[in-house]
């Protein structure tokens, strides 16, 4: 029973599309009628709101960092799965159709509350190829590639397989980005349009 109450806990904690409602409690409408059509904080940047955006961002990781940190104090499993479930309801929001994010604040926020030292590793490879490539997409990418493998050695087999996992799944969502780092037409940071 505990570890439904986990998953139920994660999922709807993840679920809450901080990304829509900070923009339209800002009076700016709907962002997914927007961009992408994406309820992420790089989508609410398309608003030009960057304080909206940095917003979402945080509420969008603290909802994982929240649902592993809660349910961990349980039992390391039922953190991991509360994590994990965290992700999917961003993802796959019961609210909206189940068409959410692309889980990258989230997967932050999950390997904050379960790995912090992941967090960092992380953030030096996103920043490390941001900088060189200038593609917000392909730094995300790439370390989410880096961050399981670095898990294997910092932390417990379980977390590196939860975090390849989420890391798949995350390539999954990027898809549509994917296509268009091939094809060179990507939007770089800082581009405007």
């Amino acid at each position: 029973m505990g570890y439904g109450l986990a998953l139920i806990f994660g999922y709807l904690l993840g679920s809450i599309p901080f990304g829509l409602l900070i923009t339209r409690a800002a009076g700016l409408g709907d962002v997914r009628q927007i961009g992408s059509g994406n309820i992420g904080a790089t989508n609410v940047l398309r608003t030009g709101n960057k304080g909206l955006a940095a917003a979402t961002l945080l509420l969008d990781a603290l909802k994982g960092t929240a649902a592993a940190l809660i349910a961990g104090h349980f039992s390391p499993e039922f953190g991991l799965l509360a994590g994990f479930a965290a992700f999917l309801g961003h993802l796959f929001p019961v609210w909206l159709g189940f068409k959410g994010g692309k889980g990258v604040a989230t997967y932050l926020g999950v390997l904050l509350g379960l790995a912090w030292q992941g967090m960092l590793v992380f953030a030096v490879v996103w920043l490390a190829t941001a900088f060189l490539f200038r593609y917000s997409s392909l730094a995300a990418l790439v370390a989410a590639v880096v961050v399981p493998i670095a898990l294997y050695f910092i932390s417990t087999p379980q977390i590196a397989g939860l975090f390849a996992l989420m890391s798949l799944i995350v390539f999954i969502k990027h898809r549509a980005n994917i296509s268009r780092l091939l094809a060179g037409t990507e939007g770089k940071i800082g581009a405007k349009g």
